[in-house]
């Protein structure tokens, strides 16, 4: 494989296209279909907890190397890519779901809208349907733009995760030892995550509450191996800025906030509904530091969005150009340039409206069949094109969803549709939108490795679907058991719940627009906050986040990204790529088996009475069998996977290729 820059004359897969060997084979398929499930059902978890997903294609495809090679001597380098076509997508249709979706449930826990009349569940087979046409909607519109993205800009799209996908099935690893990286990573997570939820050994949560001193602040660590391993992942940058928003929520707005109740004795400040004075920081974040990580998150995203507006604009007008001057295939077409036939493709969308304008339940009549098509043509162009510049990661995915749902909503009102069902038809807008860019940046990574190694795109397109399907219909059923066992907002259970963040943010914009009952003070001066840190030079987005979220799960994230900053100081540069991937490996792994036990656990509440007294006989998720000692047990576990997490990434399985 040679990447000689943007001359495309120059470029040489890694298969030619003369070259016929296997590729779309059963065993590939049905790996492909458990790994996109596992990781799409993890990373729902994930999402809906912590408020941020990893990428699941280089873990798919060391895993496909390893099994593939266990059922069979040889397996070709096209059929891990179909492996990973298919396995990645699970991840990326769980990102879609959790930023849109978990707001119906949200708002369905919510008593005052139960008091206005507000009575709209939505169904797990509404669920898998706004999946599959959602996720149909991004792949299909994505097939034309292929040839531009993908091919005529090569050398000049990177496409980064894509990119890391093709050198790594390239490279192969007949000793398996990547793939030992991912599977020890899952155990190691799931053992931890078995040690707390199952036996409770000890406490997964550590936190203190400032009395005097800087009274109103807390500090914390959810120990997790989850969230060590997203701080590996995600790096040392983007972790120290969440970090710095939970900072100056927490330790800096919180105590502020509680100095002026100690001030003003009995002064309740909207929308608040108690004294400043009487508030611990749980209730400060509540009822305040979370309007302000709304608007923070709100225009973080806007900002992303405008920063890409020249993106924008040259791959619409560029996709467009593609799309209308798309020449027809013939049998001479050579197998590395065949896509799906656009007859076939413009079938698909057409098919796809008719089923969003006719789905049940979600109010998408036929402003908002229109609405969803319009919004989603847009913005899969863009994402298309934002992935291959700066990675799945960094594409401004909830910018794009809130933008959505901002102007819908302006233009559901000035139809005269409001309230309750104007919520509901937003937000299922949103949620096509979502699930559509999710996608297409997935499949435009997907087909940037099958370029580089000489897949056949048509067959990549095709098993994409396959790729949607499997965790589609798994997804509806993750959230109803993640919602009974935990739910997605304080009080809906007795439980800890969820935070869903993004998912929560929408649902409070769409609500306050479509209600004219905002918070708006508070959101603004979160967004006005977000604006000072842009000012600064840098990306507000993952600061708003980290305002947001509590800080007890930015500090474990820092750690995890501590540990990556440590690895590449002590690497040379011809060490450091291979033992980063060996860390992101493990760190991928421990996500996921930390991930699935906590759905699992989600499970066996729902269908254990048994369980589900024991887990909340322990209320509070700070008691444990080992008592007082728990919270110190839990931080040396930690520490003791933190440097085991180290040692992996250094070391590997005493194997530096």
């Amino acid at each position: 494989m040679a990447d000689n820059g943007p001359n495309k004359q120059t470029f040489r897969p890694a298969v030619p296209a003369n070259t016929t060997m296997a590729e779309v084979t059963w065993r590939a398929i049905i790996l492909g279909a458990i790994i996109s499930v596992v990781f799409g059902v993890a990373n729902a978890y994930m999402g809906l907890k912590f408020g941020m997903t990893v990428s699941s294609s280089i873990p798919a495809a060391v895993i496909s190397m390893a099994v593939l090679r266990l059922m069979m001597n040889k397996a070709t380098i096209l059929e891990n890519n179909i492996v990973q076509t298919v396995g990645s997508a699970g991840e990326s249709l769980a990102a879609g779901i959790i930023f849109t979706v978990p707001a119906f449930f949200i708002w369905s826990a919510n008593q005052e809208l139960a008091d206005a009349g507000y009575f709209h569940e939505i169904s797990k087979t509404q669920i898998f349907w706004l999946s599959m046409l959602g996720g149909s909607l991004g792949i299909l519109l994505m097939i034309p733009l292929r040839k531009y993205l993908v091919e005529k800009e090569h050398g000049n799209l990177r496409f980064p995760e894509g990119t890391a996908c093709a050198e790594i099935i390239v490279a192969g690893d007949e000793g398996g030892n990547k793939a030992k990286l991912v599977f020890t990573g899952i155990g190691l997570g799931a053992l931890y995550k078995i040690g707390y939820n199952l036996l409770k050994g000890w406490s997964e949560s550590v936190n203190y509450d400032f009395q005097k001193f800087l009274k109103g602040g807390t500090v914390g660590i959810d120990a997790t191996p989850a969230l060590l391993g997203v701080g590996y992942i995600i790096g040392p940058r983007i972790a120290s800025l969440m970090l710095s928003g939970a900072v100056l929520g927490y330790l800096g707005i919180a105590p502020l906030l509680a100095y002026i109740g100690e001030q003003i004795p009995g002064i309740i400040i909207a929308p608040g509904k108690m004294p400043l004075s009487d508030m611990d920081p749980g209730e400060l974040r509540n009822s305040y530091i979370k309007y302000l990580g709304v608007g923070a998150v709100a225009l973080g995203g806007f900002v992303s969005l405008l920063k890409s507006f020249p993106v924008i604009i040259a791959s619409f007008k560029k996709g467009f150009e593609q799309l209308l001057g798309k020449k027809v295939q013939t049998e001479d077409t050579p197998r590395t340039d065949r896509d799906l036939p656009m007859k076939w493709v413009l079938l698909g969308i057409v098919l796809v409206i008719i089923g969003i304008w006719m789905l049940p339940g979600t109010n998408l009549n036929l402003l908002g069949t229109l609405l969803a098509v319009i919004f989603g043509f847009f913005f899969v162009v863009v994402a298309a094109r934002i992935v291959g510049i700066v990675g799945s990661s960094s594409s401004p995915v909830s910018g794009m969803t809130i933008a959505t749902l901002l102007v819908t909503c302006l233009i559901l009102l000035y139809f005269g549709v409001e309230g309750t069902a104007g919520m509901v038809t937003a937000m299922s807008v949103g949620t096509v939108v979502c699930i559509a860019v999710c996608m297409s940046g997935d499949i435009a990574q997907d087909l940037k490795t099958g370029y580089l190694l000489g897949a056949t795109p048509r067959k990549q397109q095709l098993t994409e679907f396959i790729g949607l399907l499997f965790p589609a219909m798994a997804m509806g059923f993750t959230l109803y058991f993640l919602n009974d066992a935990f739910g997605f907002v304080e009080g809906a259970t007795a439980r800890e719940p969820l935070l869903a963040p993004q998912a929560n943010i929408m649902a409070t914009i769409v609500q306050g627009v479509m209600n004219s009952n905002l918070p708006w003070t508070p959101i603004l001066v979160g967004g006005m906050i977000a604006v000072g840190v842009e000012l600064l030079g840098v990306s507000s987005l993952p600061f708003a986040i980290g305002l947001y979220l509590p800080l007890s799960l930015s500090t474990p994230i820092m750690t995890g990204a501590l540990i990556a900053y440590i690895v590449r100081k002590v690497s040379s540069d011809q060490e450091y790529n291979q033992r980063n991937l060996q860390g992101i490996l493990f760190a991928s792994g421990m996500v996921a088996g930390d991930a699935l036990v906590g759905v699992l656990v989600a499970f066996m509440i729902g269908s254990w009475a048994g369980y589900a007294g024991y887990y909340d006989s322990y209320e509070g998720m700070m008691n444990s069998v080992t008592g007082p000692y728990g919270p110190w047990l839990a931080l040396i576990l930690f520490g003791g996977l933190a440097v085991f997490m180290y040692r992996m990434a250094m070391k590997g399985f005493g194997k530096n290729d």
